[in-house]
């Protein structure tokens, strides 16, 4: 989907609410309370339904990220597509400037359409390797020291990748991130020779397989040369792109980047964040800045 596309096929937004019921319900509109298929279209507002069984008036919206939006639909298709797009991320500033709209409400809507950005949590296999990055500013004169945040990457060869905001570098953290998502029929786990790892390992210390970096990158298919090729998109978008990022926030930038990056040769990116983003739950204003 490309941008004079989505002008064209979706300007208005009767045009944009007719692609989120097909999505949100592709067997039929029923009823988000009741569940009930038995439900009718209000003759006064087409854009409502009403379900007669619990006697709710409800709209394609309602329970989902978009839920209570005064922004047109149209409007969110663009910023949509727009973060979909970007490798390197988006950032409110330029959205505000491309919508036209104030920089609370493009910071609100970034963050609603990243937290639809959520990928299936499946166990990754195969050969996986597993390195660790810092997130955070260089220390400034005349400004509070603030200790780096630690993220995680975990890249399957071939497969997906994730990217895990951790609290530390201890062994009993990376010990759980591994057992979180790393599955136990491994073919290979590959690591750097940071002392943590082999403790870390619990039952797949037999697969662990480590690449000394201070003597060489590579040493036949051992390296972990595919998991920082992402940190590397990763940086760009935090140092280009965001340029600054609270510990707070830093797990829903993480899962957009991995999101993205999971799905880059995916035509149909820009409708399977749609799909996302109409069965997510609602995020307030309240919630995401408490």
């Amino acid at each position: 989907m490309t941008l004079p596309d989505l002008l064209e096929l979706f300007d208005t937004d009767d045009k944009c609410r007719e692609l989120l019921e097909r999505l949100r319900w592709p067997n039929g509109p029923e009823c988000p309370r009741c569940k009930s298929d038995d439900v009718v279209r209000l003759e006064t507002n087409v854009k409502l339904l009403w379900c007669p069984v619990c006697e709710y008036q409800f709209g394609v919206t309602v329970g989902s990220i978009f839920h209570d939006s005064h922004l047109p639909l149209s409007k969110w298709f663009i910023a949509t597509l727009l973060l979909c797009e970007a490798r390197k991320g988006f950032s409110a500033n330029q959205m505000k400037r491309t919508l036209g709209v104030s920089y609370k409400t493009a910071w609100y809507l970034c963050h609603r359409i990243r937290a639809a950005m959520q990928d299936e949590k499946t166990m990754l296999d195969g050969t996986v390797e597993m390195d660790e990055t810092y997130v955070g500013g260089k220390p400034r004169v005349g400004r509070p020291y603030r200790e780096k945040d630690v993220v995680i990457g975990i890249r399957q060869r071939g497969g997906d990748v994730r990217f895990i905001h951790a609290k530390d570098v201890k062994s009993d953290t990376i010990y759980k991130i591994i057992a979180d998502n790393v599955s136990e029929d491994v073919e290979v786990l590959i690591t750097d020779e940071h002392p943590v790892y082999p403790g870390a390992m619990g039952s797949k210390k037999d697969r662990h397989k480590t690449i000394k970096h201070k003597d060489t990158y590579v040493v036949g298919d051992i390296h972990t040369n595919t998991v920082e090729s992402a940190f590397s998109l990763l940086k760009r978008g935090i140092f280009g792109t965001w340029h600054r990022i609270s510990a707070k926030h830093l797990p829903a930038y993480l899962n957009e980047m991995s999101f993205r990056f999971n799905r880059r040769k995916d035509h149909n990116i820009f409708l399977d964040t749609l799909r996302h983003m109409v069965t997510a739950p609602v995020l307030t204003f309240e919630k995401l800045t408490a």
